[in-house]
C-alpha cells in the first residue's frame, strides 16, 4: 500500500490562488494529525495569466507533472480579458480532460447543514445528488477540433456534437456504480436518472438507448430518464428526490450551476474530473477577478474538492487512512457551518477566507 502520494497543484488565476493556499494549509494540518499518509503537494504554473505573460496556458512541464501525478488539485483558471485567438476563454482544464481522458465530470450537490439554501421548503435540507457529465464528446466535441473554427470574415459558425457507444457506455456504468456506492438510507433506493433531449436530437436518442441497455446490468438500481428542460424545472420544485444524474456535457455544465445555486452558490460546490487512470479535483467556481486579492473568497468548494480527491485516492489505493481523512474534512465543514453564523460575502456575510479556514481547522 502506498503512503506517499504525489499531488500536482495548479492554483491558476484570481481567487484560485487564494482558495488553493487555504486548501494546502488544510491538507498539511490534516497530515500533521495523522502519520498514516503523506501528500507531496507541488505547485505548477498554468492558466490565463501564464498565457498572457508567456504565451502558454499549460506548459509542457506542467502537463507532464499532471500526467505522472497520483492526482491533480486544481484552483480556478481564466481571466475575462485574456482570450484565445478564436475568442474563447483560456481553459487548461479542457486540455487536461481531453489529454488524460477524464470522461466523467462529477458534480456533487449536497445541502450543508446551516448553509443558506435557495429554497424555503424544509425538504431542501435533504438535497444530496450528483450530476455526472460526459466530458469526452457531446456538444463540447467541436472545442477539441480547431479545424472547425470559422475563419475571419465567415458568414456562419457551427459546433459539432458527437455521441458514441463507447463514451455513453462508460459514462452510464460509472453512474450506476456510483449510485451503488453512495450511502443510502433504508427508505431511499439507489437511483440513476438519465437527463437528455432525446425528443429532439438523434444523438440524444442514441444515448438514451444505450442507457437503457446498461441499466439492465444493474437491476438493483432504479433507472429512469428525464428531458433536460423538465429537469431544470424539477431542480426548483423537488431536487431532494434525485440521486445520480448522468447527462451530456453541455447539459451537465448548465445544470451544475443551477444545482450549486440550490445549496448556496458556486463557493459551496466541489467537482472532480475522473478517468480510468487519472483524476482532477477543483471547485466549481471561477476566478472572480473582481474580488481577487481581497481575502474574502469562499474556500469551502476547494476544501470539499480536496475531500473528493482523498476519497478517490483512498478507494483507488485501498488506503483507509485517506478515506477517513476525506470524511473528516466533510464533517468539519458541516460542523463549521452548523450554527448558521459562518458566512462569507457570497453567502451574505463578511467572514474572510482565513476565518472559514480557521473554523474548519477548529472543527477538525
Amino acid at each position: 500500500m502506498k503512503h506517499l502520494y504525489e499531488i500536482a497543484v495548479l492554483p491558476g488565476d484570481g481567487i484560485g490562488v487564494e482558495v488553493m493556499q487555504a486548501c494546502s494549509n488544510l491538507l498539511q494540518h490534516l497530515q500533521n494529525l495523522s502519520s498514516d499518509f503523506r501528500l507531496n503537494l507541488k505547485q505548477y504554473p498554468a492558466g490565463a495569466a501564464h498565457y498572457r505573460d508567456f504565451g502558454d496556458a499549460l506548459p509542457q512541464a506542467t502537463w507532464e507533472a499532471c500526467r505522472n501525478a497520483d492526482a491533480i488539485l486544481f484552483g480556478a483558471m481564466g481571466l475575462p480579458e485574456v482570450r484565445y485567438p478564436d475568442g474563447t476563454e483560456i481553459g487548461p482544464q479542457l486540455t487536461l480532460r481531453q489529454g488524460l481522458d477524464l470522461f466523467a465530470g462529477v458534480r456533487p450537490i449536497r445541502a450543508i447543514p446551516g448553509a443558506p439554501l435557495a429554497l424555503a421548503d424544509s425538504r431542501a435540507e435533504a438535497i444530496d445528488f450528483v450530476i455526472v457529465r460526459e466530458q469526452s464528446e457531446g456538444w463540447f466535441f467541436g472545442r477539441y477540433h480547431p479545424e472547425k473554427i470559422p475563419s475571419a470574415g465567415a458568414d456562419e459558425a457551427y459546433d459539432l456534437g458527437r455521441v458514441t457507444r463507447h463514451g455513453s457506455e462508460r459514462l452510464f456504468r460509472f453512474a450506476f456504480e456510483l449510485a451503488q456506492t453512495r450511502g443510502h438510507s433504508a427508505n431511499r433506493q439507489a437511483r440513476v436518472t438519465c437527463v437528455n433531449k432525446s425528443n429532439v436530437h438523434r444523438g440524444q436518442a442514441f444515448m438514451l438507448s444505450i442507457f437503457k441497455e446498461v441499466a439492465q446490468s444493474f437491476p438493483q438500481v432504479h433507472a429512469d430518464q428525464c428531458y433536460v428542460d423538465a429537469m431544470a424545472l424539477y431542480f426548483v420544485k423537488q431536487p431532494w428526490l434525485y440521486d445520480v444524474l448522468p447527462t451530456e456535457n453541455q447539459f451537465g455544465d448548465i445544470l451544475s450551476d443551477l444545482g450549486a445555486a440550490l445549496i448556496g452558490g458556486m463557493g459551496m460546490a466541489p467537482s472532480a474530473d475522473i478517468g480510468l487512470s487519472h483524476a482532477l479535483f477543483q471547485p466549481s467556481h471561477g476566478t472572480a477577478p473582481d474580488i481577487a486579492g481581497q481575502g474574502i473568497a469562499n474556500p469551502t468548494a476547494m476544501f470539499l474538492s480536496a475531500a473528493m480527491m482523498l476519497q478517490w485516492l483512498g478507494t483507488r489505493h485501498q488506503d483507509a487512512s485517506l478515506l477517513q481523512a476525506a470524511i473528516r474534512i466533510e464533517r468539519a465543514v458541516d460542523r463549521a457551518f452548523a450554527d448558521k453564523a459562518l458566512r462569507t460575502p457570497d453567502l451574505g456575510g463578511s467572514h474572510s477566507t482565513s476565518e472559514v479556514y480557521q473554523a474548519v481547522i477548529k472543527a477538525l
